[in-house]
């Protein structure tokens, strides 16, 4: 080979390869949506422990929570949240993207077991790599196809037959896609905002505009039985935990690395879940759970390596 064919053959390979600034940024938003994950965990079981209240008021309540907290945060730093009256259809759009997202996981806990709910939402990561295509304009190699399919099929055998299925779990059922397809949204609309927005003010309007696209609905089905001190606390730890540190947290996450990389390691969510709902709440997973989570660890590894 000569020497301009070799020249030729190094100058491809230097502009085919990953810039090292770049590996680094993708490998903190892999860090960061692993961080993510342990917070999102304790969500379905803070749902459960928040019961009686209605999905509603549970959805406005802990958005409300983790906006304030985001805001306060804000304050001290002495940082302004500089947003305008121009950017309110904007967040108005995202927020309600992220109301119907919340409200439909939260009601899905309603009709079906945590197992079922979680692995349903986590089909997310097929939605999630079409929209980025599709609006994002970034392409996703064979691999990280296959890791989205095996990913998946984790989530699949997770679920499991379920024997007991019903028209009340078909609700539950129909509520997980629509929280799915909603997350797959929002994923990808914080990842087209990360030049546009700082984080803390991008999530404290997407959090602050969800909960009052909410309040009417949690109004309507207001329930007095259930301010009591117990569901408060819950619906107090839902706006910290899962949303004000997790979800802020994926939100870093996706404006560092691609929305389905960070959507694939959330699916994560259902594994620990499964475990705090069976240490909490006594909801056993079966053998086909714990095997489908081991699957979805094998799609995530395929999509980051």
């Amino acid at each position: 080979m000569s020497h301009q064919e070799t020249t030729q053959v190094e100058e491809t390979a230097q502009s085919s390869a990953v810039p090292p600034d770049l590996a680094g940024q993708q490998r903190r938003g892999a860090l960061l949506a692993g961080l993510a994950v342990l917070f999102f965990a304790t969500s379905p079981v803070l749902v459960r422990l928040a019961d009686p209240l209605s999905p509603y008021e549970k959805t406005a309540g802990r958005l409300a929570v983790a906006a304030l907290a985001l805001w306060l945060v804000l304050r001290v730093q002495r940082v302004p949240l500089r947003l305008t009256r121009r950017d309110l259809p904007l967040f108005a759009g995202i927020g309600l993207i992220a109301a119907l997202h919340f409200v439909a996981y939260v009601a899905s806990l309603n009709f079906t077991t945590i197992a079922h709910s979680l692995a349903i939402v986590y089909t997310a990561p097929i939605f999630v790599a079409l929209f980025s295509a599709w609006f994002l304009h970034e392409p996703i190699r064979p691999r990280q196809w296959l890791g989205v399919l095996v990913a998946v099929l984790g989530v699949a055998i997770l679920a499991g037959f379920e024997p007991n299925w019903n028209s009340r779990m078909a609700v539950g059922d129909l509520l997980a896609l629509l929280s799915a397809i909603t997350f797959g949204l929002y994923s990808v609309a914080g990842r087209r905002q990360r030049s546009n927005y700082p984080l803390f003010p991008y999530a404290i309007a997407v959090y602050g505009l969800a909960a009052l696209w909410v309040l009417p609905a949690a109004l309507a089905n207001f329930t007095p039985a259930g301010y009591t001190l117990g569901p408060l606390l819950a619906v107090l730890a839902l706006g910290l935990v899962p949303l004000g540190v997790g979800h802020t947290l994926y939100n870093a996450a996706v404006r560092l690395t691609h929305a389905t990389t960070a959507n694939l390691i959330a699916t994560q969510e259902v594994t620990l879940g499964i475990l705090l709902g069976a240490l909490i709440l006594g909801e056993t997973p079966k053998l086909n759970e714990m095997a489908g989570a081991l699957v979805t660890l094998i799609g995530i590894v395929l999509v980051l390596v």
